[in-house]
């Protein structure tokens, strides 16, 4: 039997991938505002379901980050649910050192979060080993919920990376702030609804430009890439990215995922998706929403 999740009155409820204080939960709030109701899940998968079975109103999916590069996951479940992008967030990613309140830095001799935030914070690790040969370094499937496993555990010798948001849900505290290897660590995300449940949504951004994300099928054979790309160039459609994933089934065939700026129902860009159709094999459009604010 489907379980169905009550709302608040009045709050939109938005599933994210991993714990409360979750970056993810941060870019909610940014795009929604504080009154949403969080609602945390544990793979990306569950995500989507969540929306799709309407427990939820909204997922948070996170799809570039300009370090890691794509979320390539998320790209295959966009493919797979019926649903529409209804905005997209780019979010400044600062990790911090956390453990529960008490411990100090020499004591540490395990270190948990997911593996692209550890990865990002190789040169403060690295740093951290000299003065601590013996740290060992662990993966974790969430970062925020690296702190909520090192809070429970409760020893004096476990640390996690993760958000300042997420120190503040578990009543940890930080050890070191701003670790990340490079500043210009920022994520992306889209905000996605059924298709009728968009309506209910309120956006708390006010962007006027628009942005557009699609993806298409072409047949392998020489020039079909090009004449598809080519109908944006022709319409001056300003592209601003373009991703390729494998069709399964149909080895060495690709879908191509597009991202640009402008409205579907902008003159040059209705031109330039006609052209698209009959370059194509298939189009599918995910939604029309506003850029985001960076």
């Amino acid at each position: 039997m489907t379980r169905t999740v009550t709302a608040k009155k009045g709050r939109v409820r938005a599933a994210f991938q991993g714990e409360r204080g979750a970056f993810s939960e941060e870019a909610a709030r940014r795009f929604l505002g504080p009154g949403f109701e969080p609602l945390p899940q544990h793979e990306f998968d569950d995500m989507f379901d969540a929306v799709v079975r309407g427990d939820a109103d909204c997922a948070v999916v996170p799809v570039e980050n300009t370090l890691a590069g794509s979320v390539m996951k998320n790209y295959d479940l966009l493919v797979s649910h019926d649903l529409t992008i209804i905005g997209e967030v780019v979010l400044r990613v600062a990790h911090n050192l956390i453990a529960p309140l008490g411990v100090k830095l020499t004591d540490l001799r395990r270190v948990f979060s997911h593996p692209v935030a550890l990865a990002q914070c190789e040169d403060y690790l690295r740093k951290l080993r000299e003065q601590i040969p013996s740290l060992e370094v662990v993966p974790a499937y969430d970062t925020a919920g690296a702190v909520k496993m090192v809070v429970k555990n409760g020893r004096h010798d476990e640390a996690a990376i993760a958000s300042k948001s997420a120190a503040e849900v578990f009543a940890a505290h930080i050890l070191a702030s701003g670790i990340e290897s490079n500043p210009q660590n920022f994520t992306r995300f889209f905000v996605m609804a059924r298709p009728d449940r968009v309506a209910r949504i309120p956006v708390a951004s006010k962007a006027k430009e628009r942005k557009t994300s699609l993806v298409f099928r072409i047949a392998n054979r020489p020039g079909s890439l090009y004449a598809s790309l080519y109908a944006f160039a022709a319409e001056q459609v300003d592209l601003t990215k373009i991703e390729s994933r494998p069709i399964v089934g149909r080895p060495w065939e690709y879908s191509f995922y597009l991202d640009f700026v402008g409205d579907r129902n902008d003159a040059n860009v209705r031109r330039a998706l006609a052209a698209l159709a009959g370059a194509a094999e298939s189009v599918r459009i995910f939604g029309s929403y506003p850029k985001a604010e960076t």
